[in-house]
Formats: structure tokens, sequence, C-alpha cells
């Protein structure tokens, strides 16, 4: 009988495994978020542990472990035994962004001491405005910027984040000048945004609904390359002339200590990628604005890679270093 490729892949890890790791898994799993619960990485990190529950018989616990822009829960995973059982999920900036900011602050290395196992989700930033902001959208936003140089300030929920490269790229590319404005957290942003202490902030879909809906903000784009699923009827960065090749998304992805056998990674992949073919955790992680996007593990290496270019990139360019 023809095997899956699925199940081949499943086969060869379980003939490569070391004798100890025979029976991977055999107890539970721990799921690190490098952020505190209830936000963003956290809601994402629990839909895929319940989901990975099923595909590897063995529970699946979240364990947050917040601190210095998430470089706290990513060093522990990656200083944590290569066994299978502690894993990552980690976003853009823990695994491919702070090394390019925080590069004396660093205590681990992502690249050497992190094994990419899969992309779990895209998550594009809404670009938002104050109701008395006078752009309506992303050509209006760039006019507006050139007539008042140095005048309009964006928040985002931090210095060097995904949020704050949005702003700096988009300044960069529209060839406008824009205040970044960095927040802790992304509830008191939109709160000054909804009351024009400050003009715009870059945000998750998933922050800035009950605003959006609420009518206490408007949303000018999302910063994906092309609409998403999720919100069909906001325009990309990318649909004005002015800033065509506009793209720029956080992502969340699952990540093992690099000493991990290979074996162990790739039942890792494909219980992943099972997961994420569960139209259930498709249609609650659009609901958290992100879009399902499994990779093979050297497709999410050389995504990182590119996506790691094209940050240095804007960090150079806008000088961007810590507080």
């Amino acid at each position: 009988m023809k095997l899956s490729r699925r199940h081949a892949l499943l086969a060869a890890a379980a003939i490569a495994l070391p004798a100890w790791a025979q029976d991977y898994p055999a107890r539970t799993i721990t799921l690190v978020v490098p952020f505190t619960a209830g936000g963003g990485v956290d809601a994402v990190a629990r839909l895929l542990a319940e989901k990975l529950r099923a595909s590897l018989k063995q529970p699946v616990v979240v364990d947050n472990k917040p601190g210095a822009s998430g470089m706290l829960g990513a060093a522990a995973v990656a200083k944590a035994p290569g066994d299978g059982y502690t894993l990552l999920l980690g976003s853009a900036g823990e695994t491919a962004i702070n090394p390019l900011v925080y590069k004396a602050r660093m205590q681990y290395q992502p690249q050497k001491d992190l094994a990419p196992i899969t992309l779990v989700t895209r998550v594009p930033n809404v670009l938002v405005a104050s109701p008395g902001f006078p752009a309506r959208n992303v050509a209006e936003l760039v006019s507006y910027a050139k007539a008042n140089p140095g005048k309009v300030g964006y928040a985002t929920s931090g210095v060097g984040n995904p949020q704050h490269l949005n702003g700096e790229l988009l300044a960069s590319v529209a060839g406008i000048r824009l205040n970044h404005v960095p927040y802790k957290g992304a509830a008191n942003q939109l709160v000054d945004v909804a009351s024009g202490v400050v003009d715009m902030a870059f945000v998750s879909y998933a922050g800035a609904a009950p605003f959006i809906k609420g009518g206490r903000v408007k949303v000018l784009a999302v910063t994906s390359a092309r609409r998403a699923s999720f919100a069909p009827d906001i325009p990309a960065i990318a649909e004005t002339p002015a800033t065509a090749s506009y793209s720029l998304e956080n992502w969340f992805g699952l990540f093992a200590p690099a000493s991990t056998p290979a074996a162990i990674q790739a039942r890792l992949n494909a219980a992943a990628a099972d997961a994420l073919k569960d139209p259930e955790l498709i249609k609650r992680l659009r609901e958290q604005g992100g879009e399902p996007a499994p990779m093979t593990q050297q497709q999410f290496r050389d995504f990182i890679a590119q996506e790691t270019q094209k940050y240095a990139q804007i960090v150079e360019s806008a000088h961007i270093t810590p507080e």
C-alpha cells in the first residue's frame, strides 16, 4: 500500500529516532509563550496547543514566560533540553528582529540555538487613525504627511517590534516623516488614538476590531501585500501607487531547541501541519487576525532568512536602537 507523504515522513522519523526517543511523545509537552497571557501570541498558542494534543496524543500545556521583549521566554527554550518536550511559539520579534535591535542584550542566537519547525500563522497589522485625523486612506495620509513633515505621529506597542518597523517602512517607501510614539501594550495606544492624543497606530486586527466596529477609530489599511481574508473590506497599503512595494507582517512560528533530534523535529512538523488543516483552527486563527501558513522546515528556514533581511534593511535605514 502506498504511503502518503506525511505518513512516509513519520515512518522515516520513527526509524531515525534514538532509542531513548522511540516512544516520543510519552509525556506532557510544554509550549512556551514569551509574552503575557491574553495577548495575540498567547491566543494563537492556546488554539494550536488544543489541536496538537489530538495529533500527538499527549497533553500540550502553554507556559507564559514574558519579559525583555520576548527574549526571556525564547532564551529559556533555547537552553532547554533538546528532547521535544519544551517548544516555543515565537513571533518575528524574538526570533528575527531582536538580534538586530537588542544586540548587546541577547542571551541566545536564534539561528544557532533554535530549530524552526513550521510557520503557524502570518498576522498582518492594521493601520488605524483617530476619527478627527484628516486622512481617510493611505493616499491622503501620504499627501498630508508631505504637507506637514514630522507632524504625524504613530503609536506602537514598543521599540523594535513589527509594528515599529511597519511605520518606518511606510515612511521610507512613501518618502515621508513620521514620529514614532512607543507604548507598553496595545490597549492604551488605541484609547489615545480614539481620543486624538496620537494620530495613528499600527496594531493587530484582533486588538483593533472592537474600536473599529464601535467607530472609535477609522481603519486605513492592512500591512500585508494583499487584503486579508478575515477583513476583505480593508485595503492593503500596497494598493496605493505611492506605496505599491509595501509589505510587512508579524508572524508566529513553532520552534524547538536546536539540539532536538531531526526525527522529533519532523514529527512535530507533521503534527503541526495536521493541526493547521483543521477547519475549526483555521476559522479561529482568522478570527484572531491571522492567516494559517504551515510550511516544511526548509521553507520556514528560508522564510525566516528572507524576513530577517527585510528587517535588517529597515533597522539599519531607520537607525533603530533600544530605548
